[in-house]
């Protein structure tokens, strides 16, 4: 079926979000990493955390509506379904790898998200290479909010920061074990592919 004129002038839109949200990976993870740097002696470094913490959150918001504007008005492309995983990725790296800086994240757990997320990531890639969907399940989207909240947590240096980074190990591994499923069952024939784990 023909899109309509409103669906064509929305095509856009999702694409320009997802760089929008890669512009405010680097600007992030600069706040987060030389703050010693930029910080003036009379802002306190609170301040700092709430400034790192809103932007993270802007850029969360831009992966929410991307992905509903695409779904809504039905504008889902293949460059779109490689690009958007592919900016929450780098959001989450910069975001992680910024609190092992700072010293308030667990190496390990860092290390397990981060291999995951870039093991399914090249896995997403494949999968949009032989036409198989890629569409994120519930434990993909439970997984992505975890994290979130975690670093959140951390980013405010709240405590509870590190329990709910724990957490979300576990539903980053348990989804990603949901992707390796779904993907098997794609390619021998058992399955349709459909509802993979972001």
């Amino acid at each position: 079926m023909e899109k309509s004129r409103w669906e064509k002038r929305l095509q856009w839109v999702p694409n320009f979000l997802v760089f929008v949200r890669l512009g405010i990976v680097f600007l992030f993870y600069a706040l987060l990493v030389g703050r010693g740097s930029y910080l003036p002696d009379w802002v306190h470094p609170s301040w700092w955390d709430y400034f790192s913490a809103l932007l993270f959150v802007i850029a969360s918001i831009t992966d929410f509506f991307d992905g509903y504007i695409a779904r809504r008005f039905n504008t889902i492309t293949p460059l779109g379904e490689i690009l958007d995983p592919l900016a929450d990725k780098l959001l989450t790296l910069g975001a992680l790898l910024g609190l092992l800086y700072l010293h308030r994240a667990d190496p390990w757990a860092v290390l397990i998200i981060l291999a995951r997320e870039f093991i399914i990531t090249g896995l997403r890639v494949e999968m949009v290479r032989l036409g198989l969907s890629v569409k994120a399940s519930w434990s993909g989207k439970v997984k992505t909010v975890s994290q979130m909240i975690a670093i959140g947590f951390l980013l405010m240096d709240w405590w509870g920061g590190e329990i709910l980074l724990w957490i979300a190990v576990f539903f980053t591994l348990y989804s990603g074990v949901e992707y390796f499923k779904t993907y098997y069952r794609a390619v021998t024939g058992g399955g349709d592919g459909k509802g993979g784990g972001e």
